[in-house]
This record gives C-alpha cells, structure tokens and sequence, in this order.
C-alpha cells in the first residue's frame, strides 16, 4: 500500500495555475467557494484526502498517465464544453434496467435526479429506452463467464445516429455486459469524447455477479443466429440495491465528466481517478476533489454551494420526479422508495461542505 502525497505547493499550483489571469479569476470567487477549495493544499484537510494505491493492479500503477492541473484543462481546444445551443445531457436506456416496468422506470428517475444535482446547471433528459435489436447491434455469449455481452462499437454508432441537436452528449445505459472486440473478455463501458458519445454496462454491479450464485449465465446452444435477437427476451437482470445504484451514479457521473474534458484524477482522492478492477472502483469517493471541482464549474457554471444543497435534497427526497421528462409510458401511480443507505456517509461529508462553504 502507498499512499501518493503532494506538497502543498505543487496542489496548489494544480488549482490556481501560475497563469495570471486564471489566479485573478480564482481570486474572484466568492470566500466560501475559495476556502472550500483551499482544502486541497491543507496538510491536515479532513475533507479531502491523498490517494491510497493498494496494489500494482489499481490503475495509477499500471496506467501512467501525465496529470491534468486546472490550467491544462481549462487550455484545451480540443475540449466540447455545453454551449447554448448544446446544453442537454441525453441518457438513453439499452434494454431494460429492471425486473418489472415500475422497477425500470424508477431506477431511471433516480439516475436522471442525480444527474441533475451532480451536473448542476445542465439539462438532463432520458430518451425512450430502446430495444438490443434496435441497436442491430452484435452480441455473443462470455465464453468465461457464460453471461450475455454487446458490441460497445455497434452501440456508439447506433447513439451517435441518433444524438439530438440539442445534446452536449449522449449516454447509453444498460443491464448487459459489454466487449468491445472479440479478443476482450469484458468491458465497463467505452466512449467517444470528440463525438460526446458513450455506453456504460452496470450488469457486474449486482451483489452476485462474482459469485457461483450468479444466475445471468446462458449456454452457447442458445444462439441460434447472429441476427436472433430473442436471446435477450428474459435477460438476467440484478435487483437494484442501494450499493448497485451508487456504483451507477459513480460510474454515470465519472464518464459524463471525462466527455466534460476531465481526464484521470491523479491529485486526491477523486470520483475522477482511474479504476481497474470494481475494488478500486468502490474506494472512489463519489466526490470530486477541489482542483476537479474547479473544472467542473468551470465547464459548467454553478454555485458550489447550490450544487452540494441539491445532491443533499437527491438523498432526502423519497422519490425524484420533480423535474424534467420521463419516458411517456411511466406509469402515474408507480412508486418504490430510493435506496440511498450507501449514501449516508456522503451526505455527511456533503454537509460538512456546506458548513465550510458558509462559514
């Protein structure tokens, strides 16, 4: 185990850049936004922490990657920032996200009010969930693992055909596990930032997808034809846990953030670090850390504090429905209550945040 420490210098440096002008523009930021992201470059901060590598397999080890500071980012040409004209976040559902049309549709409410608080300031909109064989997509059986998979390559066509004028980007979201070509075992996702495209599997988030309990496995007699898409009729899917849905809200807002133009976090502990393995992924903190949060706001253009109160209110709220479409088939009367155990921890480090903030 080792734990990766910067100076304070060097973070700070990371986080108000020795350019001039982005100094004066730090400067310009109301006291409790700086004092907040003054945590970043304090030894003894207890809100923001260094980053704990644990073994040679997490990804800083066997991913080298140049660091991304403020500067950098905010440099980039080549970075799509949301403008007027492109300003919605669109997620669209492959398949369904759950055991019964209530389920599914709720679990999409939630991921649409999370993504609302997280991107605060941005428009998100769920699209009609779609069919695997809308998406004439190919798909195979996991010789190792025996679970259904699709092509991610396929689908990121299929979504960028399909992306609105109106989209900053465009997401697909599904219970299937996805390869990326024939010689790779599996995927978490894949996404093309120039096009502000991508699809993110949480099919191995359920609680027994490594374990002999598993019960998603199909046998390759059951392929009839590339082209039969009836494989996927009765698809396994995992009950939406509380775990499961902060596992989707991290890897939803982790991706979103890299078509944002955030690359790998490699200052603090961060939503933005790099993950190999669901291990390493689950000690990512749900939170960005202070030099990300600067871009973030910068991308985007909220108050930090409003944004804290609204991802507080996603928690509390039994239910998120309160705002923007969904798919015209939801059902008027359907409700199940939120799984947010495995937020409590967050939403105290969220009002801690705003205690600083308003100071």
């Amino acid at each position: 185990m080792q734990v990766l420490r910067h100076s304070e210098h060097t973070l700070k440096t990371a986080l108000l850049s020795k350019n001039p002008v982005l100094v004066s523009q730090y400067e310009k930021l109301d006291a409790g936004e700086q004092r907040l992201m003054n945590e970043a470059f304090q030894p003894r901060s207890n809100l923001f922490e260094p980053i704990t590598v644990h073994s040679q397999s997490d990804w800083i080890s066997s991913h080298p990657e140049a660091p991304q500071d403020f500067e950098q980012f905010f440099s980039d040409r080549y970075r799509n920032a949301p403008c007027p004209k492109k300003h919605i976040i669109y997620i669209q559902s492959i398949g369904s996200l759950g055991n019964t049309r209530v389920i599914s549709e709720e679990y999409i409410k939630w991921l649409k009010g999370y993504c609302e608080a997280f991107f605060y300031g941005l428009k998100v909109k769920f699209l009609e969930p779609v069919s695997v064989s809308e998406t004439k997509c190919s798909f195979r059986v996991n010789e190792h693992t025996q679970n259904l998979q699709i092509h991610t390559g396929h689908i990121l066509a299929f979504l960028k055909k399909n992306k609105p004028e109106d989209a900053f980007c465009i997401v697909g979201i599904t219970m299937i596990d996805l390869y990326p070509r024939d010689s790779w075992n599996f995927v978490f996702g894949q996404a093309s930032l120039s096009s502000g495209v991508g699809i993110f599997s949480f099919a191995r988030y359920g609680k027994d997808f490594y374990t002999s309990k598993y019960e998603g496995s199909v046998t390759t007699l059951q392929l009839t034809s590339p082209t039969d898409y009836s494989i996927f009729d009765n698809y396994y899917i995992p009950e939406i846990t509380s775990v499961l849905l902060l596992r989707s809200c991290k890897t939803l807002t982790h991706e979103i953030g890299h078509i944002l133009g955030l690359r790998h976090c490699q200052w603090l502990a961060c939503l933005m670090q790099g993950s190999n393995h669901l291990e390493e992924s689950d000690r990512r903190p749900l939170n960005v850390c202070p030099i990300c949060l600067r871009k973030l706001q910068s991308a985007i253009g909220f108050n930090i504090v409003e944004r804290y109160r609204a991802l507080v209110k996603w928690i509390d709220d039994e239910s998120c429905n309160e705002s923007g479409e969904t798919p015209k088939s939801s059902s008027a009367h359907a409700h199940l209550p939120k799984p947010v155990e495995a937020f409590k921890d967050w939403r105290e480090w969220l009002i801690r945040c705003i205690a600083l903030l308003e100071k």
